[in-house]
């Protein structure tokens, strides 16, 4: 068996009882990938306990529903919105006020 001085036992091991190179480069990159995980496990750990709490605000009841539009709003509706253009809005209105005016004296054309 074979002994070695302490001499040679430095130059085979690099830098005697200190890292090298390497050992800081994995060193520095565990401590990143640590920091991460931990990171992570916080923001999980708080999301996950924090999901069962109401809310701050409670929700918006629901809006009221609007009366229903009578057909000469639908048509002016429809005029804005550039669908029908101004022949067809003023035919379409005169129609519906004629049968409206006749619907109303009972008589139908």
């Amino acid at each position: 068996m074979e002994m070695h001085t302490a001499k040679e036992i430095m130059m085979m091991y690099g830098y005697g009882d200190h890292m090298s190179g390497w050992g800081y480069g994995l060193g520095i990159l565990s401590m990143i990938l640590f920091s991460g995980l931990m990171i992570v496990a916080i923001i999980a750990a708080v999301r996950y306990l924090g999901r069962d709490r109401p809310e701050r605000f409670p929700p918006e009841p629901p809006a009221a529903a609007s009366p229903p539009l009578n057909p000469e709003q639908v048509l002016a509706e429809r005029f804005a919105r550039g669908e029908i253009d101004t022949d067809e809005y003023r035919q379409r209105l005169d129609t519906l006020r004629q049968s409206g005016h006749s619907a109303a004296t009972g008589s139908r054309s």
